[in-house]
């Protein structure tokens, strides 16, 4: 990627993506799907002035929608999950 903004999309707000903060320092985020894992560790820490140990990726798969009689796809998402050193945290998610 050119700039390291197109690179992390939006942080992944769920259940399962705070009980990962809490238990393994772990933050996930929505990446563009053309960035590979020494990219997001590069904006992660440029971005946030954190220290990254791992970088896990993995494609959610868009689900499948109807709209009265037109049934139509979500699209497919990359999602980076960020493991942070010990004492490393990102305030943004406000945990």
């Amino acid at each position: 990627m050119k700039y390291l903004e197109d690179v992390l999309i939006a942080p992944v707000i769920s259940e399962k993506s705070y009980d990962r903060i809490s238990d393994s320092n772990s933050y996930s985020f929505f990446v563009h799907p053309k960035t590979d894992k020494p990219q997001i560790k590069k904006a992660v820490e440029e971005m946030f002035g954190v220290k990254v140990l791992r970088v896990n990726t993995m494609y959610r798969k868009g689900k499948k929608k109807r709209f009265g009689y037109v049934i139509g796809q979500q699209s497919t998402r990359k999602i980076a999950i960020v493991t942070l050193a010990e004492g490393d945290t990102i305030e943004a998610f406000g945990v």
